[in-house]
């Protein structure tokens, strides 16, 4: 499968919004509660994307002309990691972090961290990322993760 990865622009901000919400509702619904997904959607409507983007590096994945996925890069955190349902265990989530990684050790980052949803916490194992602690918003349960990068 043909994938591009690229900076995301205020065009594609309705569609990161859409690809999010969809995920949040799909991938994320077994382990968080409806009212916790209900509350973590209001972050990512379309206009709290425009406003990302003039805060972050904010990098999508692109098949076939469709967002399928999104990642960026505050500084030293990662955030907002999400691969449309269909298309993940595909590579794509694991190539958009290369990708970040990548910004983060030529930007002279030497640890990034990750605020993981439970949900994702295998996957950010997979890469390396190893949990530090719990934290917790209310209900909502966020794992604090780091990795050490090679300078």
């Amino acid at each position: 499968m043909a994938c591009l990865i690229r900076n995301a622009t205020c065009a594609d901000a309705p569609a990161i919004s859409r690809m999010i919400i969809n995920t949040l509702r799909e991938s994320n619904a077994q382990d968080y509660s409806s009212e916790i997904i209900d509350q973590v959607t209001q972050s990512f409507s379309p206009q709290a994307i425009f406003r990302l983007l003039t805060e972050r590096q904010v990098l999508v994945a692109i098949v076939d002309s469709h967002v399928v996925a999104t990642a960026s890069l505050d500084q030293d955190v990662v955030r907002s990691v999400f691969v449309d349902p269909g298309y993940q265990r595909k590579g794509i989530g694991r190539h958009l972090m290369e990708r970040i990684q990548s910004i983060a050790v030529n930007a002279g980052v030497n640890r990034l961290r990750v605020p993981s949803s439970i949900t994702a916490e295998g996957f950010y194992a997979s890469l390396g990322f190893i949990k530090h602690r719990d934290e917790f918003h209310e209900a909502e349960r966020t794992i604090i993760m780091a990795k050490t990068l090679a300078l």
